[in-house]
Parts: structure tokens; sequence; C-alpha cells
């Protein structure tokens, strides 16, 4: 691990600072010359490279937890900066925020951003805070006017980012601040029961198989929601609803936005989308909110491939096509979800309950079932409320008719599995 910031690091501290403070304030007219102008103090000399290198790390402490404060968090901030710059900004992104997780020892941070840093792979590889820029520039073959140039247009992105609605403790929040976020080791046995199934589903080489087999899970995983709502009332427990956020980009991101929440409705969840920042914020109780995601990105990503493969020549290629297919495509998934929720629900309320096997055993009817799965769609009204108490609503079009039939039949042959990678 490298070496902390050490303090005294001469002119760097104040000349970063000062560099940095001409591009944030810069207008569009004058920041190519602000950017140079700043990049060529920091690049003047060999010799105070290595302290404008202790400088730089020791200033993203400031810049990152300023970001923390403000909202937010690791996957946000490399989000933004994949939307809007290059490659080598995203690499020092990623580096920066490893810098400042150095000040926090992994028993601060919520699960959801232990998960975030191991999936960004935030950690420090340089041996000495010195010797980072020249390592750096070593690694990606730049030169030090090119990385002092990137290092100034990634700070000017992330400081001028406004607040957002947090959605979970910032690092160091005392312990009365945190709300519950879910086990961080192991999991409930139905969840890994629900995760064997979609493994088994993803394997097989027929789909009809993997259609039964991913529909079983989503029983379980309506029925776990039920197991949790029903918990928690007779433990009187005061859990409150959490939040998550959920990359959703161009292409097409009003219908991808359409189908994130077509899984969370059926999921008794909210989204409500930050289109500029290209994300959802979904909000739920946390057993939900892991089924959402992995929902999501699985039915994404069998629409990505049904839409490759859909149309009749070139009019499957046009934009108007591929639009009307994908928000048909969440409409029916919509239908499907919504059906399968209520199926569940309605055998849960007459005392069918689904086994970890999938077997049903009969057992008495709580009459507690629907009032607490009431009670906590409620408490997530309220909680979208508090977080966001301005809304609008947004409509998506369409305008080709043989896109929405196609996306509708390619929705009634998804698998609702969880796993795959997204191809725009």
């Amino acid at each position: 691990m490298g070496k902390r910031a050490q303090q005294g690091d001469g002119n760097a501290g104040p000349l970063l600072e000062q560099a940095v403070r001409s591009v944030l304030t810069a207008p569009e007219e004058g920041l190519d010359l602000a950017l140079d102008t700043g990049a060529s103090l920091l690049a003047a000399t060999a010799g105070q490279w290595p302290a404008v290198s202790r400088a730089l790390l020791g200033y993203a402490d400031t810049a990152v937890g300023r970001c923390w404060s403000a909202g937010w968090r690791p996957a946000d901030l490399v989000r933004v900066v994949r939307r809007g710059l290059k490659p080598v900004h995203l690499a020092l992104a990623v580096d920066l925020i490893a810098a400042e997780a150095r000040r926090h020892p992994a028993a601060g941070l919520d699960r959801r951003w232990q998960e975030q840093l191991r999936e960004l792979e935030a950690e420090v590889w340089w041996p000495a805070d010195e010797q980072y820029l020249g390592a750096f520039a070593h690694r990606h073959r730049l030169d030090r006017f090119a990385l002092a140039t990137a290092v100034l247009e990634l700070l000017r992105s992330w400081g001028r980012l406004p607040p957002i609605a947090p959605v979970g403790p910032a690092p160091g929040a005392s312990t009365a601040a945190r709300r519950p976020t879910g086990p961080v080791t192991g999991e409930p046995r139905m969840l890994a029961r629900i995760r064997a199934l979609l493994a088994k589903a993803e394997s097989t080489e027929y789909p009809e198989e993997a259609e039964a087999l991913t529909a079983k899970a989503q029983q379980l995983m309506a029925q776990h929601s039920i197991d949790e709502a029903l918990v928690a009332a007779a433990a009187a427990d005061r859990n409150t609803p959490a939040a998550l956020r959920i990359g959703v980009d161009n292409p097409y991101e009003g219908p991808k936005t359409m189908l994130l929440d077509a899984v969370a409705a059926a999921n008794r969840c909210r989204v409500v989308w930050a289109k500029e920042f290209g994300f959802c914020t979904v909000i739920g109780f946390d057993g939900d909110l892991d089924g959402v995601e992995l929902l999501y990105t699985s039915l994404l990503v069998q629409a990505t491939h049904a839409l490759n493969k859909a149309g009749s020549g070139k009019d499957s290629r046009s934009k108007a096509f591929r639009q009307s297919f994908l928000v048909a495509y969440a409409a029916r998934i919509r239908e499907r979800l919504t059906a399968a929720t209520e199926r569940t629900t309605t055998a849960a309320a007459a005392g069918r309950h689904l086994r970890e096997d999938g077997t049903e055993e009969q057992l008495l009817p709580d009459a507690r079932l629907l009032p607490a799965l009431a009670a906590r769609s409620a408490a997530v009204d309220e909680e979208v409320g508090r977080l966001f108490p301005k809304l609008v609503s947004q409509r998506v079009r369409v305008s080709d008719g043989e896109g929405w039939a196609a996306g509708r039949a390619a929705a009634d042959r998804a698998a609702l599995h969880g796993r795959g990678e997204i191809h725009n």
C-alpha cells in the first residue's frame, strides 16, 4: 500500500490549489487557457513532480470527501467521468477514490460502498505518494503536461457537481446516523437458493428450462420479501427503506428507465430518474433492492440481445424501431412481473408458503401479511417524498408498430434471470 501524503510539500500544495481554482471558475470560452496555464505550472520541472504528486493525493482527500458529503458515491463519480471524459480520466478517478479510501476503515463503510470499491478495483498500487504521478505517466505513456491537464480536467468535473439526495451514510458517519443496510457477509438461505436457480438457468441450453427455473427464482424472491415483511411486523422492526443508484445511459435511456421501473414496481420499490447524470435512484427495502438490481441487469441484457436479432431488414436498425421495441418490451415485462408478484402474494395470504427447495407447504393464513406489505409500500412512498420532494413525470413515445410487436414478443420469451453483460 502506498504511503500517505506528507505535510510540507513546499509550494506544490498552494500551486495545485491555485491551478484547480482557476480551472473551476473559468468560463467555457476561457477553459483551454486555464488548463494550459495550470498544467504548465504543475508540470514545469521534473524536480517538483514528486511534490505535486504528494499534493494531489492529499488534495484528493478534500475533493473526493466533499463529493461524499454532497451525496455522491464511488460508482457515481466514476459514472460522471465515463460519460464526459476519457479512459485516462477514468483511471485517475479510480486511483483518487482509492487514495481517499485510506482514511476509512472497512468497518466504517456500508455494504454497498464496499461492493462499489471492489467492483471498481479501487486499490492503492503505487509504492509511495511522491511516486504516484510518475508511475501513472509511465503506465499510460503520458508526459507531465498531458497528465497534469487530465488531473485538472477531472478535478473540474468533480468540483462542479451539485449536491444530490444521499442513498446511504457517507464514510465516517456516526453509528447513530446509520440505517441497517443488510448483512455484510453471508445471506439468507432463501437468497442462496435463488442464486443457485439463476446459475442453473444460465447454464442450460434449453430456453424453456431456463424460463421455468428463473420464473421459480422470481417466485422465491417474492416469497423472501413477504417473509421479511412478516418478520419485521412480528418484531415491531423499525427498519426503514434504503436506496441505491443504478446507471441508465444512452442509447434509449427512456425505455431502459421504463424497464427498471417495471422491475422495481413489481418488487415494491420506486424509481426516480436523474437524466442529466445518467442514473436512477431506486428506493425500497434492502432485500428488495438487491433483487431489483439483479433482475434489471438480466432483463436489459436479454432485451439488447433480442433487439439485435429482431425486425425485418433495414427497418429494424432504425431508431424508431429500436425505441418502440424497448418500450414495448418494458411494458410487457411490467405485466409479467406484476402478475407473478400478485400470484405469490395471493398464495401467501391464503397460507401457502414457498419453501427454499421450491415446494409449497400449507400454513395458517397470517392476518398481518397484507397490512405489513401495505405499510412497507407506504414507507417507501414516504421515503421518496422525503428524498425527492419535487418530482415530475415524463412520457416516452413510440412510432413504429413493428418494433412494438417485436418488443412484446421478446418480453414474452424473456427468462427472468440475473447474470450477463450489457452491450449497447
